[in-house]
């Protein structure tokens, strides 16, 4: 709802500005259609040069992330603390027991009570091939932090694709807009024979290329990579939280303080607090009973 806001008051103020200060917005009008074919066209080629397919898909489903924000809310971070305790619990209880859900986390009960953690395939990896290493007795804490770090590194560099190709579109748009100026410049002296009004209205067609390409490039797709890329990182909290949860029970502290180890590591907006928490967990203590 924010990104639409923005967008509006964006537009509004710009134009708004350009009307209320006695400026016609029929040359704009006029010329737009073909200065945006040069410019927008321009920017679609040239980024699809310099991204594979699959980063350009990932990109324009990464838009999406303008309007929606961050995937992970207050109730994912606690249903995360809930059904990490529920794992850490079974598997120092019953070690061959945790195997089933590890193994086989699409039919897990416990998964099961948390349809969107289940449903997201880098979180379920990320816990299962963990857990999975410990029964192996691959359990040095160092190493597997380390390992884990360098998982973590590797999916944020990836995650963070399209917010680099949108910045890199977005450089790219104001020398476009001169490019398509230029060729305005050019069309304007193909006509120098014209009368004054007549050369006016086509350099004011040809200033509207380099107003496109800035105005694009620093009001919209500019933006439009910040915000991305801040979404990017707030969700990488939750895949953090996992880490610090998994790496504090490797280090054998007592379930409930493992828990607590990444409650106190959750983002303060998305942090439950400790009395939540707590009827959370009992209620999973009630439900195991």
């Amino acid at each position: 709802m924010l990104g639409i806001i923005g967008i509006v008051v964006l537009f509004g103020m710009v134009f708004g500005g350009y009307l209320a200060a006695g400026g016609k917005m029929a040359i704009i009008i006029k010329s737009l259609p073909f200065e945006f074919m040069m410019i927008g066209g321009a920017a679609a080629g040239a980024f699809m040069i310099s991204n594979d397919g699959a980063t350009v898909k990932h990109t324009l489903k990464d838009v999406g992330k303008v309007f929606k924000g961050a995937k992970w809310k207050h109730d994912d971070y606690r249903d995360l603390l809930c059904l990490l305790f529920e794992l850490i619990r079974l598997a120092r209880q019953n070690p061959v027991a945790i195997e089933e859900h590890v193994e086989s986390p699409a039919e897990s009960t416990i998964f099961g009570k948390y349809p969107k953690i289940l449903a997201d395939k880098h979180a379920i990896e990320f816990i299962c091939d963990t857990m999975r290493s410990v029964s192996m007795n691959y359990d040095d804490p160092h190493q597997v932090e380390e390992v884990l770090d360098k998982r973590l590194e590797g999916m944020e560099h990836h995650a963070l694709h399209s917010s680099h190709a949108l910045q890199s579109m977005a450089d790219a748009l104001p020398a476009l807009g001169i490019v398509a100026a230029v060729l305005g410049v050019i069309k304007t002296m193909a006509s120098i024979d014209q009368p004054p009004e007549v050369l006016g209205k086509l350099i004011g067609g040809a200033l509207v290329g380099t107003f496109l390409g800035v105005f694009l490039a620093y009001g919209l797709v500019g933006p439009f990579a910040t915000k991305v890329k801040a979404v990017c990182e707030e969700d990488f909290h939750f895949y953090h939280l996992i880490r610090e949860v998994l790496v504090a029970n490797l280090h054998n502290h007592a379930t409930n303080i493992c828990i607590e180890v990444g409650r106190q590591n959750t983002p303060d907006h998305h942090r439950p607090t400790f009395e939540e928490l707590e009827e959370a967990l009992k209620s999973v203590k009630q439900d195991a009973a």
